[in-house]
């Protein structure tokens, strides 16, 4: 997923480079960038939903489910959210939307199945945070700061080097440079945006902890999930890959470098702290 990422950025550096380079203009080409990121913000609900094939479900179709949310919310002081259930192996939740009013959560078949009421519910907490701390707008603005700056130092560069041209040669190392350096702050600005992620999502457990009381029964989900994850298919864990950021777990190989190009800590680090958590609690 990584190199794929990587050539997607490429691809915008090279797109937004030649632009500049035929005069389209910098605050033009910035204000295009700036339109499409919050277009993927405006429509992500949606985009998400369609992604994971998750269904809105009523009171009617799932009270149990409803009404555990609903408990959550008014402890959380939270408009509930629409609930949507995913047909899927793969036991995992998210939660999306542009603000309070449009959020949804969503959890799995299989999440429903493996799961007890009250990890359950240590999950659907976690959820609910992202919804109150505006996680997707956080990580939006994040995203858009960064490719400002990274616009910015790419069109200092094009205007020295093109400002006095004088050989075709000198043109053609001129948008090479600009593309080697838009790619060195784009990989940069990557890493800074999976940084806050990561930590975004210790919040979230810590939050779901305090907002249940049972931060030990958020830990056994995580475990449960974690481990039920090892003995899916492959097949049935890529067809949802693409959604590892919105998701409670990523389907992600261990390890220091996928540790940190991950948009989520180690399940095994998370763990750790809800545990110490609750030490704290009764200690």
């Amino acid at each position: 997923m990584f190199i794929c990422y990587l050539i997607m950025g490429a691809l915008y550096v090279v797109f937004i480079s030649v632009l500049l380079y035929f005069g389209f203009g910098f605050f033009p080409t910035m204000i295009v960038s700036v339109i499409m990121m919050l277009s993927q913000w405006y429509f992500s609900d949606r985009i998400v939903l369609w992604s994971s094939g998750a269904k809105v479900v009523s009171k009617e179709q799932n009270p149990k489910l409803h009404i555990l949310v609903e408990n959550l919310c008014k402890v959380a002081n939270l408009p509930k959210p629409k609930i949507a259930i995913m047909n899927s192996p793969v036991p995992n939740a998210f939660a999306t939307g542009k603000n309070h009013s449009s959020s949804i959560v969503a959890v799995s078949t299989s999440l429903m199945s493996l799961l007890d009421d009250q990890e359950l519910e240590g999950v659907i907490g976690h959820e609910l945070s992202h919804i109150k701390s505006r996680d997707v707008l956080v990580l939006t603005l994040a995203s858009i700061f960064s490719t400002m700056a990274m616009y910015l130092v790419r069109f200092g560069t094009f205007s020295t080097l093109y400002g006095r041209r004088n050989t075709r040669d000198n043109n053609n190392a001129g948008i090479g440079l600009i593309i080697v350096v838009g790619l060195i702050t784009w990989v940069i600005s990557f890493l800074i945006i999976r940084a806050i992620s990561r930590y975004r999502e210790y919040v979230a457990d810590r939050n779901s902890a305090q907002l249940t009381g049972k931060p030990l029964k958020l830990a056994d989900a995580l475990a449960k999930i974690s481990g039920s994850m090892k003995s899916i298919p492959e097949k049935n864990l890529k067809a949802s890959e693409s959604l590892n950021a919105f998701f409670i777990i990523p389907d992600i190989s261990s390890g220091t470098l996928m540790n940190v190009l991950s948009t989520h800590p180690p399940v095994e680090k998370r763990i750790e702290k809800l545990k110490e958590m609750e030490l704290q609690k009764y200690g």
